[in-house]
């Protein structure tokens, strides 16, 4: 149902209902526009300020845009500088609801999946001692963060539409390949503010330029034209390699770093892969480009989470098909039962890494001008 209408919000849908049904959620879309308007105004004069820098990385449209990445590379990087940062995110599509949740650094599985949703999970496995703090109402997390951690700055992950925090850093990112959909708000269109919002940005990441076939200029150009103080910097996802997952008589759900296989150890392999990403186009680019060859392709909806029978039916379809290797996404890794699986299988999980490809430097100076202003 999400993904019918994402269709019909990006007008991949047609036929006649789908135009019936197109002019009923642009009515919707108008009330839809003038809430956002309504709560970004009062939001705007009670707006709440911490001790502490704040970076926000968010999007002006639904779906995947690349935040998440883009928040892990910030975060890699205010480690590195020696910067004591925490993560702030809602957790979507967690299972497990928390009342008031602490900050989340699960070890040793301690932390399931399930309690913070697959990309808190996944930032905090990956990132070590950045602490992750999970919660819907991202300045009590701000709170948490500064009291708990004494941390000098916090990432807001899909901090956009966070009108009520008093933010530092207002980093937008884009899609490259689909900027801003048919430009309608939600429903009837990807946007969820006005584009005239994009006048808050102090900063644009362009992401999966290296899929954008129109290139960026057009792109570049409207933006400019919509926030010229603004800086745009451009991304691409990079391939880092693979984790081994499963391997008949293996188990291994929480792959170490040290665990992380050469990118090239697949090369000229025949593969099933399997995602359930926002943009499953991107993934198969990136297998692709490694020199894999795709026999089959399972994609489910973004956050899809995996049921020990469809597991087994992708193995068995694989296996049919004399195809022992599955790949699948990291985010997807952490969702997918894999203990009780008894065909000879191999199941992997890309490692991916966004990086900023043109002046990167510059790029983490704004960064870390944060905190000399």
């Amino acid at each position: 149902m999400r993904n019918y209408f994402y269709n019909l919000a990006t007008d991949k849908e047609k036929g006649c209902s789908a135009f019936i049904i197109r002019l009923f959620l642009l009515v919707l879309s108008w009330f839809y526009g003038l809430l956002v308007r309504i709560l970004r105004l009062f939001y705007s004069r009670v707006q709440v300020r911490f001790n502490c820098k704040v970076i926000s990385v968010g999007n002006i449209t639904w779906g995947g845009t690349g935040k998440t990445p883009l928040v892990e590379c910030i975060a890699r990087y205010l480690k590195q500088q020696g910067y004591k940062a925490a993560i702030l995110t809602r957790g979507y599509k967690r299972r497990i609801p928390i009342r008031y949740p602490p900050p989340c650094l699960p070890k040793a599985g301690a932390i399931r999946y399930e309690t913070m949703g697959d990309e808190a999970y996944m930032l905090s496995r990956s990132l070590g001692s950045v602490p992750v703090i999970v919660d819907a109402d991202r300045a009590r997390g701000a709170a948490s963060a500064v009291k708990g951690y004494g941390v000098e700055a916090v990432l807001l992950d899909d901090g956009f539409q966070q009108w009520r925090i008093k933010k530092d850093l207002e980093i937008v990112v884009i899609d490259a390949t689909c900027p801003f959909g048919n430009r309608h708000m939600i429903p009837r269109g990807v946007l969820r503010e006005p584009l005239s919002s994009l006048r808050r940005a102090d900063i644009f990441v362009l992401t999966k330029i290296n899929l954008a076939i129109q290139g960026t200029s057009g792109l570049k150009d409207f933006l400019r034209s919509m926030n010229s103080r603004a800086e745009i910097f451009e991304s691409a996802y990079e391939p880092m390699g693979f984790y081994l997952v499963f391997s008949t008589g293996r188990d291994d759900s929480r792959p170490a770093g040290a665990d992380l296989l050469n990118v090239n150890v697949l090369r000229g392999k025949v593969a099933t892969l399997v995602s359930g990403i926002a943009n499953p186009d991107s993934f198969e680019y990136l297998i692709r480009r490694l020199g894999i060859r795709i026999g089959l392709s399972f994609q489910f909806p973004d956050h899809y989470a995996y049921q020990q029978s469809v597991m087994e039916e992708i193995v068995k379809k694989s296996r049919a098909q004399n195809i022992d290797t599955i790949i699948t996404t990291e985010k997807d890794s952490v969702r997918m039962p894999t203990k009780t699986l008894s065909a000879q299988i191999n199941i992997f999980a890309l490692r991916i890494e966004l990086k900023i490809t043109n002046n990167e430097k510059e790029f983490f100076n704004r960064i870390s001008g944060v905190f000399t202003n």
